[in-house]
């Protein structure tokens, strides 16, 4: 029971305690709040020995512990858990099954939930939290489960970045063929921090479409809010890596004095706020779109598209780190002083140290 409905409870048996004390007369009290006498009395005699922590309602559910299971097997599946922090339920009971612990993958979530353990997460942190106490050494399977967490935090997202405009993602999308109109590419980019996103569409990918991006949409922005773009971060395709001297992306990022940093070699999920973006806007925008309209050009599609990405920006809520439940705009408005603060005194060569 929380807090608030505690104290509305509490109120009421005050103002039936009142009203019988002002009208002098118990029976009227009762048939007004809709409490009997013998609870009116009660009530009384709990305000007079505890205050009004004699009036919060006390639960009188006792837990069953007939279907509980003996304590030898919880104790195994908590060990289990922590000893195998990326098995499943299913195959935490068919492997304590090998053991001689015999009981159901609804039962090992069970015992998981009460000791919040029910997730991989929960059940890393839990091992990171004996490790430090009783200063173990990790198994072969601890060490496999800490790895693939820490990968799976690289391939959503979960990047070194301090403020708004101090690492933009910029990655290539293929939309599809469209009948009438041919090959469509995606270019993305996204705020790092603040998750805002820009994109715009071609007919095909190249350094010169990459680098227009940002020309035409995204350094626009950061101009309008007084803010510099410090740093990109790319995979190595032909249309973001080449020579400086001939390839127009490279020689933009240079002109700009924007530092580029590119994805580990064989690893495009270190890329992966850009891949998780793009699996929403397939979901939720080009699924449905394609679905409902007939587009006979680009920029018919960059139009919805627009509308979209506003929604995105503006009245989208986003639940990953730094937004917490606010829109990306929501977000970037509320950390973009941090940037500005930071770009205080900076010249160029100040703005690549701070980048690295």
């Amino acid at each position: 029971m929380n807090l608030h409905t505690q104290e509305k409870i509490i109120k009421n048996k005050l103002g039936l305690l009142n009203l019988a004390k002002e009208l002098g007369n118990v029976s009227r009290a009762c048939k007004v709040f809709g409490y009997s006498r013998d609870s009116f009395y009660r009530f009384k005699r709990l305000y007079e020995e505890y205050g009004e922590e004699g009036l919060q309602e006390v639960s009188r559910k006792q837990p069953n512990l007939k279907n509980r299971v003996p304590k030898e097997v919880e104790d195994a599946v908590v060990a289990f858990a922590i000893e195998y922090p990326a098995y499943g339920q299913v195959r935490a009971s068919n492997e304590l099954k090998k053991l001689g612990t015999f009981i159901s993958p609804g039962g090992v979530r069970n015992i998981w939930l009460r000791h919040n353990l029910q997730t991989m997460k929960l059940r890393l942190k839990a091992l990171e939290e004996k490790v430090a106490k009783e200063n173990l050494i990790l198994t072969e399977a601890q060490v496999q489960a800490l790895e693939r967490a820490k990968e799976e935090k690289v391939a959503h997202g979960e990047i070194e970045t301090l403020f708004p405009g101090y690492l933009g993602a910029q990655d290539t999308y293929y939309v599809g063929n469209v009948k009438g109109v041919g090959r469509i590419y995606q270019q993305t980019y996204i705020d790092t921090f603040s998750k805002v996103v820009f994109c715009k569409l071609y007919d095909r990918k190249n350094a010169l479409v990459a680098a227009d991006l940002l020309n035409d949409r995204v350094l626009p922005f950061y101009e309008e809010q007084d803010i510099k773009l410090l740093r990109m971060l790319t995979d190595r395709g032909t249309e973001y890596k080449g020579s400086r001297e001939h390839h127009e992306y490279e020689l933009y990022l240079s002109i700009e004095d924007i530092e580029h940093t590119f994805t580990k070699a064989k690893s495009p999920q270190t890329n992966g706020i850009c891949e998780r973006f793009h699996k929403t806007v397939q979901q939720e925008f080009y699924a449905v779109a394609f679905r409902k309209k007939i587009y006979k050009s680009i920029e018919e599609l960059q139009h919805d598209l627009d509308e979209w990405l506003y929604h995105y920006n503006y009245e989208r809520t986003h639940q990953g780190k730094n937004c917490e439940g606010m829109t990306p705009m929501e977000c970037f408005e509320k950390s973009k002083h941090l940037a500005q603060v930071k770009m205080i005194g900076y010249n160029s060569k100040e703005s690549k140290v701070v980048a690295a």
